[in-house]
Order: C-alpha cells, then sequence, then structure tokens
C-alpha cells in the first residue's frame, strides 16, 4: 500500500523518515525530492561477477548547472532517508524532466536503507538544460512490504554516490 501524507508526515516526526523535510515538498502519496549536490562521472567503471569497479567523480561547484545535449551527471538528493524495515520507496522523476527532454534514473530505496539518494540525470535533447540546486526534481513514493524482509547493508549505506 502507497502511503498518503498523512501517514509520511508521522512517519517524519515519529522516526525522521526524511531529514531536511521541506513541508511544501509533500504531495498527496509522495514526496519532492530536492537536488542537493551533483557530479560528473571522470571515467569508466564495471560491474562483474565477483564485484565492482566505480567511476571517479568530480563534484560540480555552485547552485546553478547546465546540462549540455546528450550529458551525464549524477545527483544527489539534499533529503537523507531512513527507510525502516517494513517500507520500499519508488523514486519518478518529475514530469519537468522528460517536458524538458531529459530522463532521470532511479533505484529502488531498499528497507533500511539510510542516507542522501543519487540519481542520474542524462540530457537526451538536443539543447541545453539548466536546473539550481535545491530545485524538485523526483518524487518519491514509499510503499509498505507484506511479510518478512531484508534490511540494506550493501556499499551505498549513508549515501554514498560511488
Amino acid at each position: 500500500m502507497i502511503l498518503g501524507k498523512d501517514r509520511i508526515q508521522e512517519l517524519v516526526e515519529q522516526s525522521a523518515l526524511l531529514e531536511s523535510f521541506s513541508p511544501d515538498s509533500l504531495g498527496g502519496a509522495g514526496y519532492d525530492l530536492r537536488i542537493g549536490r551533483a557530479y560528473r562521472l571522470k571515467g569508466g567503471g564495471a560491474l562483474l561477477v565477483d564485484g565492482k569497479n566505480n567511476p571517479e567523480v568530480e563534484e560540480l561547484e555552485g547552485d546553478e548547472f547546465t546540462l549540455k545535449a546528450g550529458d551525464y551527471i549524477l545527483i544527489e538528493s539534499l533529503e537523507k532517508v531512513n527507510m525502516p524495515p517494513n517500507l520500499v520507496a519508488r523514486i519518478l522523476p518529475r514530469s519537468t524532466i522528460f517536458r524538458n527532454g531529459c530522463s532521470l534514473i532511479t533505484a529502488l530505496v531498499d528497507p533500511g536503507f539510510r542516507g542522501t539518494l543519487t540519481m542520474g540525470l542524462k540530457n537526451l535533447s538536443g539543447h541545453e538544460f539548466r536546473f539550481q540546486r535545491n530545485a524538485r526534481v523526483a518524487q518519491i513514493v514509499f510503499e509498505e512490504v507484506s511479510g518478512e524482509t531484508k534490511e540494506y547493508d550493501g556499499h551505498y549505506q549513508g549515501g554514498k554516490v560511488v
């Protein structure tokens, strides 16, 4: 079951579900995540059977950014999540992203994950796309998990970008 705004607000107050919470970002059945830091990839990586090799990244300076046609960057949410063992979350792009020719690449937020969220932003259009730090970029939707879960204990715990 997807959580409504009253339940999200309750979990923010009771268990810090979202840190850096803004009431203005709370929707009817989700919360709009804002852009914190942005990063450019500095090399290649690999996903292998026995591990992974993530690229180095370089943090972009400033509060306003321009994504040129074809560019890809990583963005980090301003908010931190503290997922309880009975919830999972999906991150969906706000429609302004695709209306401007861009794609937001996201992943599932597992039970037990704590930290900022990292997303990919790709400019698929032939035009520049400008965005600012603190702008609302994605909606996070929380859902209850039925049955036994396993809490996240992976490499990105704590909000590691790479």
